[in-house]
This record gives C-alpha cells, structure tokens and sequence, in this order.
C-alpha cells in the first residue's frame, strides 16, 4: 500500500523564497501520520514559475538547491517528493526538471521534461530531455513527466511497457484547457492501465488563470481525488498491485500488434 499526496499550490512568479514556505506551510498543516509510505506531487516550475526570459538570472544550477531544500522536507516529513519541477541550468542550456526524492532525502532520479509547448513559448528558451522519468518507489516501478507529456501518449506507453504501474504528473495547465486536462489523465490510466496522479497549478499569472483540478486516477480510470480550483492538498492509499491485477484480466499489452501500427 502506498499513500499519494497532490499539493496544489499558487506560485509567486520569480520568488523562489516565498514559493518554498508555501509548500513548508502546506506540508505542516496537510500531512498526517501514516502506516504507509507517503509519495507528494508538486507543480511544474513550482520554484519560480513560468519566468522563463529571466532564466539566467533565476536558474537553479542544476536544480542542486531545490533537490536540497526538497531533501530537507523529506527526512523532516518521511515522505517521497515524485515530481514538481524546477527551472534548472546546466551551463548554458535551461531545463523544466522533475525531481524524484526519498525520505533519507537523496535525489534518486531527475527527468527534463520532454515535450516543450510552443503555445507558451517554452522552445524558445528550454532544452527538452532525452531520457525517461522511471524510478523505483519502494519496490513500484513508477514514472514521472510533466504537464504538456499528457498529450502524447506514445511516451506515457513506453513507460507502461516498461512497467511502470504509477505515473505522477506535474503541470501549470491553464483553466481554459481544463477539460484537456482532466480527460487526458483520466485516458493515460486507463489506456495503461496505471494510477495517475496528477498535480496541477492553481492561482493566476500574467493574465493566465491557471486550473488546479489535480487529480489521482485508478487503473480502471476511477477519479479517487479531484481537487477544486484553490490552493489545497489531498491524500489517497492505494495499492499498486491493482495495476497488475487489471493488466491480468484485460490484458491490453499482450493483445497489442505492434508489427502493425507505422511508428
């Protein structure tokens, strides 16, 4: 068994400060002793936002002091932060990264968010990654990816190939795609067969309103968590082997015929 946790927050555009005692104070007042271990997902970008023509400026070099600061909160709290981005650097190059951390408070795993949305201009300042975002959860196979990821769901199969039995997801999704939003999360667990649990930005930024809606999906594409549009936290205990359970009985990979679909 296994909790998963969504933070839903704001974010203070470029205040890498006060966006870290936000989530301090969301963890302090959300968390409750649990029997199982405890995976969190926070926003994408959630240290400074979408500020992304100040990125030199703003940068964390390499994400070293997020995975620090995040590492702190996990052995504080026992908890495995899986996902939440950062706006890291690595020389010259800028990447939207996701961080796995564990409750010892090492980084176990960082994903560069593949898939970089020119609707908001994202190409034209970040570097996409090239690898994929599986890790161990304590004996889970699980993924990450972030936010515009959704929308293609021959990554979201690679990973459930390789049997990935959770996927965790940050976003800054605005509120006038929110029906994109919950309809594709709700498709990737089904389709995979997987939990999703997804976390999306709330508040409002340069005019975009953004629309929370995180959501915890269960392989049969039950909605267990579905958050509103304000800053909030939720928790749901689920099992990961219902993952394979429903592989077993529908068994959607094996019945596949990749000899021919044109790829």
């Amino acid at each position: 068994m296994l909790r998963v946790g969504v933070m839903q927050l704001d974010i203070r555009v470029g205040d890498r400060e006060a966006n870290r005692r936000n989530l301090e104070a969301w963890l302090e007042r959300s968390l409750t002793p649990s029997e199982h271990p405890t995976a969190i997902v926070i926003p994408e970008i959630w240290d400074v936002g979408y500020d992304l023509e100040r990125a030199k400026t703003i940068a964390d070099p390499e994400g070293r002091s997020a995975a620090e600061f995040l590492g702190g909160l996990a052995k504080k709290h026992n908890v495995w932060f899986t996902g939440g981005s950062v706006l890291a650097s690595s020389g010259n190059a800028f990447h939207n990264r996701a961080q796995v951390v564990n409750p010892e408070g090492a980084l176990v795993m960082q994903y560069d968010k593949i898939h970089l949305i020119r609707l908001m201009d994202e190409h034209l300042h970040i570097t996409p990654g090239t690898g994929l975002g599986l890790f161990d959860l304590g004996g889970t196979k699980a993924g990450c990816v972030v936010c515009y990821d959704i929308r293609f769901c021959e990554l979201l199969r690679t990973y459930a190939l390789k049997g990935a039995e959770i996927l965790f997801v940050s976003a800054e999704w605005p509120l006038v795609r929110a029906a994109h939003w919950r309809a594709l999360n709700i498709a990737r667990a089904i389709e995979n067969q997987m939990y999703v649990v997804a976390c999306n930005r709330c508040g409002e930024t340069r005019g975009t309103v953004f629309g929370g809606g995180s959501l915890v999906v269960s392989p049969w594409g039950e909605i267990l968590f579905e958050g509103g549009r304000g800053e909030e936290a939720g928790f749901v205990t689920i099992d990961p082997a219902k993952s394979r359970e429903v592989r077993k009985y529908l068994p959607v990979f094996a019945d596949r015929a990749p000899e021919v679909y044109d790829l």
